[in-house]
């Protein structure tokens, strides 16, 4: 049924995705699934804002980050699965769509932090991935 699965992990808050790990796990298991794990790191924005860092700084911290997520799933996940890391920049839930897009996912398996009421059911990252995703999507609460 799944043949290609995205967990996208917020890279500062890994001990967090837990419940969403095991479900996407357990699903890929079950289907014999590719695991696509992607964590996304913010833009500068504006240029401007950019010129305030040092040279570098930006593939040191993309570099860091893949690091981090590597480390990550190689003490969390299976070896009998077959894995992909992607670390992402760019606004999170666009960058979750557009990969979605690009691997030809068939499921995404996210964590929705407890909503504050401005917010009503999801946070707004996952509520934007439900509502634009060409695929299914499964939101777990942390």
């Amino acid at each position: 049924m799944y043949n290609t699965i995205l967990l996208p992990v917020d890279l500062n808050r890994l001990d967090e995705q837990r419940s969403a790990l095991e479900k996407a796990v357990a699903i890929a298991h079950v289907n014999e699934a590719v695991l696509h794990v992607a964590g996304v790191l913010p833009d500068y924005g504006m240029s401007i804002v950019g010129s305030f860092f040092p040279e570098g700084f930006e593939q040191k911290m993309l570099d860091e980050a893949q690091d981090r997520l590597t480390d990550w799933c190689a003490k969390s996940l299976p070896k009998d699965l077959e894995v992909h890391h992607h670390v992402l920049k760019g606004t999170i839930y666009e960058e979750i769509l557009q990969t979605a897009r690009r691997l030809g996912v068939d499921l995404i398996v996210m964590t929705a932090h407890r909503p504050e009421l401005k917010d009503y059911l999801l946070g707004p990252n996952a509520a934007r991935v439900v509502r634009h995703a060409a695929c299914s999507v499964l939101v777990v609460r942390d």
